[in-house]
């Protein structure tokens, strides 16, 4: 799938959010939507608001104004229709892989017959088949990181919400789980919110773009990216396409609107 049209169901919308900490205005009057399987990518410098807009989503703090609606509902807190692949990982280091993954279905407590049956799905998914009974210590960065998108695909969330998760890998680690995080969209058709301050990473994986700028966390610009099939073709970052996006791009996030 390389492009999600207009008329896709719209699953999450936000209208005019604001959020100030301590009277900072973090973000001001953000408004945009997500449609049904769609990667949405919110890509901007440190500091400008891409998490606190993540976390607004995820339902961890509450906007100061404005609305935020998942199919039509107020998001006012957590819930299982989201969920977060954090940077780090996040796993429970006493469980193996295959039990960090089960961990959302034992607190639903779906039976031990299924939740293996869901979990060997999900390593197969994510290329972990001889990892499965590994712990935290014993898997590479990238490997966690893979089980910490399984964990999150076997609790079946609407959103799957992604902040830097492949930022604290090296180059070569980082693009293989770019490709990854491709197939397993194409698997799963489940919408995702990537964070990212890399142009190429959000433009190599994005649907769309949300360009969020500082001070103040508004959003400067969006874009579509419409690259060829299969996305997760290594060779799309070198295509004409993607070298153009990477340079439009640049140039709006070098702009002096602040000045």
């Amino acid at each position: 799938m390389s492009k999600i049209e207009e008329n896709a169901h719209v699953l999450l919308e936000a209208r005019n959010i604001s959020f100030s900490y301590n009277s900072h205005a973090v973000l001001e009057n953000v408004s945009f939507i997500l449609r049904q399987s769609e990667i949405v990518t919110l890509l901007g410098p440190s500091g400008c608001g891409k998490t606190t807009l993540l976390n607004l989503i995820a339902g961890f703090i509450a906007p100061t104004a404005g609305l935020l609606t998942l199919q039509g509902k107020a998001i006012t807190a957590p819930g299982p229709d989201r969920a977060v692949v954090f940077q780090g990982g996040a796993l429970f280091e006493w469980m193996t892989a295959r039990a960090n993954i089960e961990f959302s279905l034992f607190c639903r407590n779906v039976p031990p017959v299924e939740r293996k049956k869901i979990s060997d799905q999900l390593i197969e998914l994510v290329g972990l088949s001889a990892f499965a009974e590994h712990y935290p210590y014993e898997l590479s960065g990238g490997m966690q990181q893979r089980v910490g998108v399984a964990r999150v695909l076997a609790a079946n969330p609407r959103i799957m919400l992604m902040d830097e998760p492949f930022a604290a890998v090296d180059v070569q680690t980082r693009e293989t789980l770019q490709e990854e995080l491709l197939r397993i969209h194409k698997a799963t058709g489940c919408t995702i919110v990537f964070v990212t301050h890399s142009i190429e990473e959000a433009v190599f994986l994005s649907h769309r773009i949300i360009l969020v700028s500082r001070p103040h966390g508004r959003i400067a610009a969006e874009f579509q990216v419409d690259l060829p099939s299969p996305r997760w073709n290594s060779m799309n970052r070198i295509e004409p396409t993607f070298v153009e996006m990477r340079e439009k791009i640049y140039l709006a996030m070098h702009e002096p609107s602040d000045k």
